[in-house]
């Protein structure tokens, strides 16, 4: 697991483009699950293009520091399992 958010931001670079499983917690004991494609990272954030017949809302956005701190845990579908970012 990556320690620093650069660190985070590198390895996301890696999977633009890549098919992934999003997991983040929705407050309240809630879990949010939902899929898509890395779209694209900018400095404080990554964009995630959701698939529209699972979803209302085409795209969702988390910060770097949400990875850090286990708020979002991202598996791509490429990857071994138990490979999570």
């Amino acid at each position: 697991m990556p320690k620093t958010l650069s660190d985070i931001k590198k390895s996301l670079d890696c999977h633009l483009g890549k098919r992934l499983l999003l997991k983040a917690n929705g407050g309240r004991r809630k879990t949010i699950e939902r899929s898509g494609i890395l779209a694209e990272t900018y400095p404080a954030v990554f964009v995630v293009e959701l698939d529209q017949d699972e979803n209302s809302f085409e795209r969702v956005s988390y910060s770097y520091a949400d990875v850090l701190t286990e708020t979002v845990e991202l598996t791509f579908e490429d990857a071994a399992a138990g490979n999570a970012v």
